[in-house]
C-alpha cells in the first residue's frame, strides 16, 4: 500500500474459517486487521480500536449485523461498512442500505472483487477530495419538497428528517453536478466508488431504491431519480 500508515479493518464474522481467511488475505494487502466473533464484541472493538473500515456479517450471535450497523450509524455516519453475508436477496440488501451500509457483497464471493471493493471504500475520500472542485459545492440544495444540508448530512423529505451516509452524499453531489444528464451505471460506479468500468455490481441500483424512498412522493413513479432504459439514470430537479 502507498500509505505508510496501515489502514485498520475490523472483521465482524462468527465463522472462524471465513474470518481467518479474510484476515490473511487482507494482511497480505498490507492492512491491519482484527476479528470480532459476535456483534457485541464487534461494537466494543469498533469503539476502542477505531478502525478505518468494517466488514460485517448479518447472522451473528449476541447481536445481529443489522443491529450492529444501526448502533454504529447512530454515532458515525462516515466509516465505510461492507456487509458480507449469505443473505443476498434484494430484500436483505435494501434493508442493509436502509441502515446505512456502503456496499453489500453476497457469499460466496470472488476474492479479487472483494479486495477491489475494500480498496475503493478506503480510498474514495482521497480521490473525492482531489475532485471536490468539480462537484457541487454549495452548503444546501433543494429539489421539490426536499432539502439537503451538505454540512450536517441531514435532509428534509417526505419521510421527515433523515441523516445521510457519506456515500449517499457523494452520489447525490454527482447527480446534482450532472443534472439533466443521463449517467450510465458504469459512469456512476467509477465516479462514486472508483470502480473500474468492467466491474459488475447492483450497488448503484440499490442506492437509487433508497433515494426514491427518501425523496420521491411515489417511488414507483419517480419524478427526480429516473431510469433510462439501456442507459442508466438521470436526475431531474423538476420545477
Amino acid at each position: 500500500m502507498e500509505n505508510s500508515e496501515k489502514k485498520r479493518i475490523l472483521v465482524i464474522e462468527d465463522e472462524k474459517h471465513i474470518a481467518d481467511g479474510l484476515k490473511l488475505n487482507l494482511k497480505l494487502q498490507g492492512y491491519d486487521v482484527k476479528i470480532a466473533n459476535d456483534g457485541l464484541s464487534g461494537l466494543e472493538k469498533w469503539q476502542s480500536w477505531h478502525p478505518n473500515l468494517i466488514i460485517l456479517d448479518i447472522m451473528l450471535p449476541a447481536m445481529d449485523g443489522y443491529s450492529v450497523l444501526k448502533n454504529i450509524r447512530e454515532k458515525d455516519e462516515k466509516i465505510p461498512v461492507l456487509i458480507l453475508s449469505a443473505k443476498g436477496n434484494a430484500e436483505d440488501k435494501i434493508k442493509g442500505l436502509r441502515f446505512g451500509v456502503d456496499d453489500y457483497l453476497s457469499k460466496p464471493f470472488d476474492l479479487d472483487e472483494f479486495l477491489l471493493r475494500i480498496d475503493r471504500l478506503l480510498t474514495k475520500q482521497n480521490w473525492y477530495q482531489n475532485e471536490k472542485d468539480d462537484l457541487f459545492t454549495e452548503k444546501t440544495y433543494s429539489f421539490g419538497d426536499n432539502e439537503v444540508d451538505f454540512i450536517t448530512y441531514r435532509a428534509k423529505c417526505k419521510t421527515g428528517e433523515i441523516t445521510l451516509t457519506d456515500q449517499e452524499v457523494i452520489l447525490l453531489k454527482i447527480f446534482i453536478n450532472n443534472k439533466d444528464k443521463p449517467l450510465s451505471r458504469k459512469e456512476l460506479l467509477k465516479a462514486g466508488w472508483g470502480y473500474s468500468s468492467d466491474t459488475s455490481t447492483r450497488t448503484v441500483d440499490n442506492f437509487i431504491v433508497r433515494f426514491r424512498k427518501y425523496f420521491e412522493k411515489n417511488p414507483k413513479k419517480p419524478e427526480f431519480f429516473k431510469s433510462m432504459r439501456s442507459v442508466g439514470y438521470i436526475f431531474n430537479k423538476g420545477d
